[in-house]
């Protein structure tokens, strides 16, 4: 964060919590001319990826709730927070993937080309 974001955001908003992924979420001081109420943002931890924001404070963003949701317990069937990684290094690509030159390796019924009136 620059010194100019650091310094308008420590007078104009005050700060609400902390997510764990590291991204850092805040609410203006005052109500916005024109909007109604405060304004609710958030300052990414590393690279600005909003699929980093968990749900129970994706809730909060958006003025579904006033208070961000605390983290509950997983079920069972239920799986954690990812971001989403596509387009980047850590993608998930499938170890037969052809992105990367590899040709896949042959297998028992491979494909056979059809010619006409064969």
């Amino acid at each position: 964060m620059s010194f100019l974001q650091r310094l308008t955001t420590g007078f104009g908003a005050s700060k609400i919590g902390t997510d764990r992924f590291g991204n850092t979420y805040y609410e203006s001081r005052k109500s916005w001319l024109g909007y109604g109420r405060k304004r609710r943002f958030v300052r990414y931890a590393g690279e600005p990826d909003p699929t980093t924001v968990p749900p129970e404070w994706h809730c909060w963003l958006h003025h579904v709730t006033d208070a961000p949701l605390p983290e509950k317990k997983l079920y069972s069937w239920q799986q954690e927070h990812r971001p989403n990684r596509t387009g980047t290094a850590l993608a998930y690509r499938p170890s037969v993937h052809q992105g990367q030159g590899e040709r896949r390796p042959p297998t028992s019924g491979d494909y056979e080309a059809w010619t006409p009136g064969s």
